[in-house]
Parts: structure tokens; C-alpha cells; sequence
């Protein structure tokens, strides 16, 4: 099995930061591209920012400049380093990898974290 555990949301003011991470754990042979998405209320789901496995980055618009993603890969572990936030920033934040598994019969496949909430009071 594989687990994707974020940590690291909260509440936090108007232009204050917060740094989320997500740690995967289980039986991994390798760990691809990782990600962070959100999803606010009555919202679809949207992505934040990616990095692949060789730390290509990758920012929606309103993140850019604001949010950073980086990864350790000893740790098998993605961070975002979040800036400047905004009341719009509030979501729940979900990690997302693709991951070979160590039963390589079944391939790449993506996992999902169970998410961390983010709130921004203005």
C-alpha cells in the first residue's frame, strides 16, 4: 500500500504564510511527479503546482509569484510554501503523486492525500 499524509494547514491572516507537506510512505519503487491541488467550497477541484521528478515547476496564475513547490526526494516529500495568502486561497489543499509501486505489475499510478484545510480570514 501507498499513503500520501499532508500536514501543515490552518488559519492564518490576510498576507500571512503557511507551509504545507506531504510525506508518501508504503511500498514505493518510485516517485514521480508530485503535486498540490485545491478545492474550495462549491468549487471543482484545481491544480496549484507541480514538480517532476527532476524539479521542473509548474504554478497556476494566481499562485505564481506567492506559492512555492519543492521536494525532497530522501524524504519522499513535497512541500508548498505559501506567501502572501488571500481570503480566495482558502480550500482544502490535497497532495497528489504518481507513484510506481513495488508490485510494478500495475504501473504508475497516481494517489491522493486526504487533504488539510487552509483557511485565510481577511
Amino acid at each position: 500500500q501507498v499513503q500520501l499524509v499532508e500536514s501543515g494547514g490552518g488559519l492564518v491572516q490576510d498576507g500571512g504564510s503557511l507551509r504545507l507537506s506531504c510525506v508518501a510512505s508504503g511500498r514505493i519503487f518510485s516517485l514521480d511527479a508530485m503535486a498540490w491541488y485545491r478545492q474550495a467550497p462549491r468549487k471543482q477541484r484545481e491544480l496549484v503546482a507541480s514538480i517532476s521528478s527532476a524539479g521542473s515547476t509548474n504554478y497556476v496564475d494566481s499562485a505564481k509569484g506567492r506559492f512555492s513547490i519543492s521536494r525532497d526526494n530522501d524524504k519522499k516529500t513535497v512541500y508548498l510554501q505559501m506567501n502572501t495568502l488571500k481570503p480566495e486561497d482558502t480550500a482544502v489543499y490535497y497532495c497528489n503523486a504518481r507513484i510506481l509501486g513495488t508490485d510494478m505489475s500495475f504501473g504508475y499510478q497516481y494517489y491522493w492525500g486526504q487533504g488539510t484545510q487552509v483557511t485565510v480570514s481577511s
